[in-house]
């Protein structure tokens, strides 16, 4: 299983592909893929047909999974996406970024 350094409710930047350059808050990362759903990046039309929840049916967007190679935490200072170093102490983890220095919760 893999180790991934960007968890869910972490604010990204997308690096590379057609949003390149925007940043949105992860809402699901997709361990076994690899990927991660991010809010309002990569969306894609999806048909729907009608149903209870939506009775009309029709076009709908919603956001495709981007992968995790493609994104980068944001700098909690500078608002610059950055790489993170593992500070451990006992058994507490903490993400700290590299650029400032600042801790990502």
């Amino acid at each position: 299983m893999a180790k991934f350094h960007i968890k869910k409710d972490d604010k990204v930047i997308v690096l590379a592909g057609a949003d390149k350059g925007k940043s949105g808050k992860v809402l699901k990362v997709l361990v076994d893929k690899e990927r991660a759903i991010v809010e309002g990046i990569n969306m894609v039309s999806k048909s729907t047909k009608p149903s209870a929840a939506s009775p009309q049916g029709g076009i709908i967007k919603q956001e495709a999974p981007i992968h995790i190679s493609n994104l980068s935490l944001v700098d909690p200072k500078s608002g610059k996406a950055t790489r993170i170093k593992i500070e451990r102490e006992g058994k507490t983890v903490k993400r700290i970024a590299k650029k400032s220095g600042e801790e990502i919760k």
